[in-house]
């Protein structure tokens, strides 16, 4: 792959992962427009876990408050870490089980352009409204355990390109009456499980390929990925501290029109 695709595929990821407007719709336009082909599920899949090194650093103390959470768990004693820890694992089946059998039935993923571009319309919208009706009482420490399975099996329909794994966990979280800030915040430790599993179903293929050039496009994609998702998140959540996802959803909705406009040549 020419490294001008690979920076662009990196960045485009990067920005649009933990942003609510669905990172797999923009990156099915790198390729239209830069006029080269598909860059293939295993390099989608390398400025995921890019993406997921950023999030585990800037969550670095939930990260340390799980792991702290998960010891004392074995010893007999609970806090606000190992519930935290819990209320990930449970969430985290439903998309794991759901992505082992898509994998199963189609390893190359969906990918088709027309189902992105409903899904990037159609979630926006949702998103839109759930944020409209959604009260903001809750933080993540209110979460109950069916909470966690209801975000959780909303983040299995994030296997549909276009839904955005974030942008589903947060219009749930929305619609359970969930602080802004709060819900992206669970959206994103939420991703972590789900990113890594993908993350390394995939990296077992890519190791197994024994694809040199391959492997040093995907470490190339990761690091670039890395690097814009850490400015990214620390945007976004600055931003929800004070505003709410309408910019999102609006920005979505365009997305989704544009989308479908080139899917059904309106467009050309």
């Amino acid at each position: 792959m020419a490294y001008v695709h690979i920076a662009v595929l990196a960045v485009v990821q990067g920005i649009t992962e933990f942003l609510p407007v669905s990172s797999s719709g923009h990156l099915v336009l790198v390729p239209l427009f830069l006029q080269v082909p598909d860059q293939g599920l295993l390099i989608d899949i390398a400025v995921h876990v890019g993406t997921l090194g950023a999030v585990i650093l800037y969550f670095w103390r939930d990260m340390w408050s799980i792991f702290g959470g998960i010891t004392r768990l074995l010893k007999g004693r609970r806090d606000r870490g190992s519930k935290l820890a819990g209320l990930l694992l449970i969430g985290s089946v439903p998309v794991v089980a759901a992505g082992f059998l898509l994998n199963n039935l189609s390893p190359g993923g969906i990918r088709g352009l027309e189902v992105i571009g409903w899904a990037t319309l159609g979630f926006g919208v949702l998103l839109l409204i759930a944020d409209k009706i959604g009260m903001t009482l809750r933080r993540i420490e209110h979460l109950r355990w069916g909470d966690a399975v209801i975000i959780g099996m909303a983040q299995a329909l994030a296997l549909i390109p276009g839904t955005s794994r974030s942008g589903i966990c947060m219009t749930a979280g929305r619609m359970m009456g969930m602080e802004r800030h709060e819900s992206a915040r669970f959206a994103m430790l939420l991703g972590i499980p789900a990113i890594f599993a993908a993350g390394a179903l995939k990296g077992w293929e890519l190791y197994q390929s024994d694809n040199f050039q391959l492997t040093l496009d995907a470490i190339l994609a990761a690091g670039l990925s890395f690097l814009t998702a850490l400015v990214a998140i620390t945007l976004m959540m600055a931003w929800l501290r004070r505003a709410s996802f309408t910019i999102f959803g609006v920005y979505r909705i365009l997305l989704g029109i544009f989308l479908l406009a080139i899917s059904y040549r309106w467009i050309s």
